[in-house]
């Protein structure tokens, strides 16, 4: 299958920390728009990035003092438009987030072996933030 042909998107949420809110809201812009376009996404949270999945964390967050519009509603944006988010077991353990109630629009776990495979996958394209 031809890149041209891909109708399917996964992005991995590596170096997105809500301590850098900067660097949060482009991954859910790319999503957003790729699902926009009828490509399936899949987003997947890793390292801290999880964190943005604590109800209340990505409420508070903008990209910068100009922007108007939080991580939180670039998120939901993202999830409106068919985005699926999938959160790293490993990733949730080392926040300290196991039991904790994270967003609803999380559609379950997915760690590296889901990620690799996907970008193993010709007809998936992989963007890293």
């Amino acid at each position: 299958m031809s890149d041209a042909h891909r109708k399917k998107l996964a992005i991995l949420l590596w170096a997105t920390d809500p301590a850098q809110p900067q660097l949060c809201a482009t991954p859910f812009f790319h999503a957003a728009a790729a699902a926009a376009l009828d490509v399936e996404v899949e987003v997947h949270f890793a390292a801290r990035s999880v964190l943005l999945l604590v109800p209340g964390c990505a409420q508070g967050l903008r990209a910068s003092e100009r922007e108007a519009t939080t991580v939180y509603e670039h998120m939901h944006q993202a999830v409106e438009h068919g985005a699926r988010f999938f959160a790293c077991s490993a990733a949730i353990a080392a926040n300290g987030l196991e039991g904790a109630d994270l967003m609803p629009a999380l559609h379950g776990r997915g760690g590296a072996t889901a990620f690799i495979a996907r970008s193993l996958d010709p007809a998936w394209a992989t963007l890293v933030f």
